[in-house]
């Protein structure tokens, strides 16, 4: 069994999803702009890499890197493609 095999495709996507979700509301809290000037303007995140769910396995994000969906920024990080 190869190291894609031993996660399901359902356990893959729901992993992903998690991962998508959790760096687009860390975008988010960082370009909402709380904690600066009222009056500035907001600024795009420069939040390109985060640290994966813990929920989940390193070796989930280690099979999502295989497949393409993910890369690994090291320390611990995972940005996507």
């Amino acid at each position: 069994m190869s190291e894609n095999e031993e996660f399901t495709r359902e356990e893959l996507k729901t992993a992903l999803k998690a991962f998508k979700k959790r760096i687009k509301i860390l975008r988010l809290d960082d370009e909402s702009g709380y904690g600066r000037a009222s009056m500035t303007g907001g600024k795009r995140s420069g939040i390109a890499a985060i640290q994966p769910p813990h929920q989940f396995p390193k070796e989930i994000w280690e099979a999502l890197v295989e497949q393409g969906k993910l890369n690994y920024a090291g320390n611990g990080l995972y940005e996507l493609t």
